[in-house]
């Protein structure tokens, strides 16, 4: 690939796309910003006049991330309306479907050990997708008895932790490891037990 310096059409995007590319191939730690740079097509100096090292790369990959993130899960949770049930079920899968089409911004976002905080507008989209669950589960808990309810970002903790949980060990591939089923089962029953014992659907019979 050519070098075309300074002169990119988009450096920045081009170098986020490169990196997003490179974090999925070796992870979020396995590349230098010169990789990212050759991948984009640019010098190395070019990188700079965008990002001050690979982790502000990292931090503008998982701030993208968010952003598609917050918008599947805000579809998600309008689809299943007006049923509060389906609404919260819709943004568990949509936790699954995010992770398997957007591999490279998923581990940046999740994997990459790049704090929320390193920026504010990363911290402002994170807060953004968990507001979405956390809605989510609050509709959900209206119809639990108040003094049975659990605090909404308790309720969308768990199932945030639940859906994480079953996309690390076998959505993804875990070197070694095989799913006993498909992992859209496994979800969707972890909160069919979790709902069962707030109350909010029926028992098996």
């Amino acid at each position: 690939m050519p070098k075309r310096g300074y002169h990119h059409g988009n450096l920045r995007q081009a170098l986020v796309d490169a990196a997003l590319v490179l974090i999925e191939d070796k992870g979020p730690t396995g590349f230098t910003l010169s990789e990212a740079a050759k991948t984009a097509g640019v010098t190395p100096a070019a990188v700079y006049r965008h990002f001050s090292g690979r982790e502000d790369l990292i931090t503008e990959a998982a701030r993208q991330g968010y952003e598609i993130f917050v918008d599947l899960m805000n579809y998600a949770f309008q689809s299943g309306q007006p049923s509060a049930l389906a609404s919260f079920e819709a943004t568990g899968r949509a936790y699954l479907a995010f992770a398997r089409k957007h591999p490279g911004h998923y581990i940046a976002m999740f994997e990459s050990g790049i704090s929320i905080n390193h920026s504010p507008e990363l911290a402002d989209v994170a807060g953004r997708a968990w507001g979405v669950l956390e809605r989510a589960a609050q509709s959900l808990s209206e119809h639990i008895p108040p003094e049975k309810r659990p605090p909404a970002a308790m309720f969308s903790a768990h199932i945030w932790a639940l859906s994480h949980g079953v996309v690390e060990l076998f959505a993804r591939n875990s070197p070694g490891r095989q799913s006993p089923f498909p992992p859209e089962d496994l979800l969707e029953s972890g909160i069919g037990v979790y709902l069962r014992g707030l109350g909010l659907i029926p028992p098996d019979t």
